[in-house]
């Protein structure tokens, strides 16, 4: 085994820069304790150059060729075992980057008055910290490198949900621990195995090294990639591993809620797209039946449980069960147009759900509870409030023109293309959702005003800053979508391929199946490539 050199493919190592601003933040505020004073102004302008590194990438980055992995790097880690420090991204990994780095910044200006003073370096550190954390895992080209981060992330989550939640918060942060070190450890079997079955090259946990390199039995395949989506289907989080989410957010802090649902959870989804597919084609088309069948019981199940809630940060949990059943719906049933759909979602859902979080915890400050039964004619006293909400609501259950609407289209267009019994299934979800999102608010917000629960004043400067951007980023999605569609195309065509593989095989009314949809292609088919490739071969030694 020869050694492989070290080899960026851009004209800086942008993405470890990434890493390392909000980790700097973290480390000073942690280490130099005349800085804790200035918490809020370093976690500000740590995360804002964070977000600065984004946009840097951005303009780095070609979406013409959005399947591509670009602004590649890999460095020597521990060579003996093919390990590397490799970041890349393509179109569906930038996205969910500019995501994180977005909501960061509005994370903690949101979080401004809510935290002590006394406790505002520790908190700001940590959320600092884990932003390090998930560029990494939504970059991370080496498997091993990912799951390194992937259980590292949850000690800043630890804490910010048991140190700055609720009355049940140590309880609540003790759950979401003990499920995630569940698929923690389930997926470390998975990466594992994947040492002895890999290539044995000096970059044998490459992502593109392992694909389609393994040397697996069929069978054992599908253990190994049944370890990796018990993991992912934790985080997603996919019935009937979810149970951790509603009591998790009924107790974290808005702002922790927002990082944990609004991009943590995205890992999930991301780790089946990035990961799971190019390592298991064969076992996916294979899982393809059960997935799909998972992925409508949660949208209905997720509507349903929303509906018959009183507290609305569980109801707004349980709408994020259902939404993440769109997204796996997306990207399972093998339609390029529902796979499109199912990464928007993923960007579309952050942005609702730091909307909804987020100004529910205003109104939480504002009147003591977030109790169903115990508020009413609120938009009399707070307009903004409930103007905000109403909003973030309505992008959640797609209204056109709002960040929801696209991407839910494109996931039942696609879904009816190739099972019209689940696409009717679907659709009974988007019905259920008018409810449990209009219900509600007709209830917190229309009639008269409890006057014991409604506090006097509106939205201040500081929340109407934070909630202009993301209404803003909303519209923006909604009212001009083409430009994140276009290059998500390429990437959405080679996870529809994985999956028509299995065409006929997989999927529950095979039998009754329309015409397979053809492969959506970009213009120029020079643009897109074969598979995902990382081009590495100029630094190993032959």
């Amino acid at each position: 085994m020869q050694p492989i050199t070290a080899s960026i493919s851009g004209p800086a190592p942008v993405l470890t820069v990434m890493v390392l601003v909000p980790l700097a933040g973290a480390l000073l505020l942690w280490l130099v304790p005349p800085l804790r004073g200035l918490a809020r102004q370093v976690g500000l302008v740590f995360s804002l150059g964070a977000l600065g590194v984004g946009i840097w990438a951005l303009t780095l980055f070609d979406p013409g060729r959005g399947a591509d992995i670009q602004l590649a790097e890999v460095h020597p880690w521990i060579p003996v075992l093919g390990i590397s420090w490799a970041l890349g991204v393509n179109a569906l990994g930038l996205a969910m980057l500019l995501l994180a780095a977005f909501l960061v910044p509005v994370v903690l200006l949101a979080s401004w008055g809510e935290v002590p003073a006394d406790r505002q370096g520790f908190f700001t550190g940590l959320v600092l910290a884990l932003e390090a954390f998930i560029v990494v895992i939504f970059s991370a080209r080496d498997v091993f490198l990912f799951y390194v981060c992937f259980e590292a992330m949850l000690v800043p989550v630890y804490f910010l949900i048991g140190r700055f939640g609720g009355p049940g918060r140590r309880r609540a942060a003790l759950k979401f621990l003990l499920y995630s070190l569940a698929g923690g450890l389930v997926m470390l079997i998975g990466v594992v195995a994947l040492f002895f079955y890999g290539p044995h090259t000096p970059t044998n946990y490459l992502i593109d090294s392992l694909a389609g390199a393994m040397t697996a039995p069929p069978t054992v395949a599908r253990w190994i990639f049944v370890s990796f989506m018990v993991a992912f289907a934790i985080k997603a989080p996919l019935v009937p591993l979810h149970t951790w989410l509603p009591d998790t957010a009924e107790q974290a802090s808005p702002g922790t809620s927002v990082l944990l649902i609004g991009v943590l959870d995205k890992i999930g989804t991301y780790g089946m797209i990035a990961l799971v597919l190019p390592l298991f084609p064969e076992a996916a088309t294979w899982a393809a039946p059960t997935m799909l069948v998972l992925a409508v019981i949660g949208i209905i199940y997720g509507g349903l449980a929303a509906i018959g809630q009183d507290n609305l940060y569980r109801l707004i949990s349980y709408t994020s069960i259902s939404h993440f059943g769109f997204m796996v719906l997306g990207i399972f049933i093998g339609s390029p147009v529902a796979a499109t759909g199912a990464m928007v979602y993923m960007v579309a859902h952050g942005l609702s759900i730091a909307g909804l979080y987020l100004v529910t915890g205003f109104l939480a400050r504002r009147t003591g509870t977030v109790a169903i039964s115990e508020l009413g004619g609120i938009a009399r006293v707070m307009p903004l409030v409930a103007g905000t909400f109403l909003v973030s609501g309505l992008a959640s259950i797609a209204l056109p023109g709002l960040s929801g609407f696209v991407p839910e289209w494109m996931v039942l267009t696609g879904t009816f293309s190739r099972s019209v019994p689940l696409g009717i299934v679907a659709v009974a979800g988007v019905v259920i959702a008018a409810v449990y999102m209009l219900l509600p608010y007709q209830r917190v917000f229309t009639g008269a005003p409890a006057p014991e629960r409604v506090g006097s004043a509106d939205l201040d400067a500081r929340e109407r800053l934070v909630l202009v951007p993301v209404i803003a980023a909303m519209l923006a999605l909604g009212l001009a979508p083409g430009v994140l569609t276009d290059a998500l195309d390429g990437v959405a065509g080679q996870v529809a391929a994985t999956m028509s593989a299995g065409a006929g095989a997989g999927r529950p009314d095979a039998a009754v199946e329309p015409a397979v949809e053809p492969a959506v292609e970009p213009q120029n088919p020079a643009d897109r490539p074969a598979s995902l490739t990382l081009s590495v071969t100029e630094g190993i030694s032959k």
